[in-house]
């Protein structure tokens, strides 16, 4: 007799739950509280989310960037903005519609993760908000101080590295992709990895060309922000 398998819900963040991209926000914000310079840092992040969304972003360069304020602020100072980044832009953006998502599979028995190429800083209190305790996300280096030092730890979970990091995830538990049932809520093209890999790929609110791939195959597709 084959017991059921462990049914585990996978979401992407940015532009998934949230309808913003919490990395280029965050960026954003720190531009606003006068931390970075007005000019230069909105031209250099405009740059690498269009890079992102084109697929083609060094996510190294763009961590060691993101990172710097934070890296030269201090835990203390990073700490202290984050909590009002949460209060002021996140919570905002956190919809029903999204929070009812989430709520589905927790009260439905699945084991809930969120696996998002935004640094885990960045994405760790967001993960909790939504009330998710699993969180892969692009881990950060730190040094002999424990703070940050702008280098990535391990694989990036961005792209290729999401199936990478969600076979770590699985195998630290003594699971491999064929015992658990996976869904997994993306809306771009850059995890199209790991939406062939999953048992129930849906794209959410998808960019054009998931879109177009998710008609092709037949894939779920959802538009929880319409």
């Amino acid at each position: 007799m084959n017991l059921p398998k462990k049914k585990l819900a996978l979401f992407d963040l940015d532009h998934t739950l949230l309808p913003i991209d919490s990395d280029y926000a965050w960026g954003v914000f720190t531009q606003d509280i006068g931390w970075t310079d007005p000019v230069v840092f909105r031209e250099r992040n405009d740059e690498f989310y269009e890079h992102y969304k084109a697929g083609t972003l060094d996510i190294h360069d763009y961590v060691r960037f993101a990172t710097e304020a934070v890296r030269l602020r201090g835990a203390a100072q990073a700490e202290t903005a984050h909590a009002r980044f949460m209060q002021t832009v996140i919570a905002p953006a956190m919809r029903p519609q999204a929070l009812a998502l989430v709520e589905h599979h927790r009260t439905a028995g699945d084991e809930l993760l969120i696996v998002t190429a935004t640094n885990e800083f960045v994405t760790t209190p967001i993960a909790r908000a939504f009330g998710v305790q699993e969180l892969i996300a692009v881990q950060l280096e730190r040094g002999a101080d424990d703070w940050i030092t702008g280098e990535i730890r391990g694989v990036p979970s961005a792209r290729e590295g999401k199936v990478l990091r969600v076979a770590q995830w699985l195998a630290a538990r003594g699971l491999d992709w064929g015992d658990v049932d996976l869904t997994f809520y993306s809306d771009s093209i850059n995890d199209l990895a790991l939406l062939e890999k999953v048992d129930h790929p849906v794209a959410t609110n998808a960019d054009d060309r998931l879109r177009g791939i998710a008609l092709e195959r037949g894939w779920r597709i959802l538009d929880l922000f319409k």
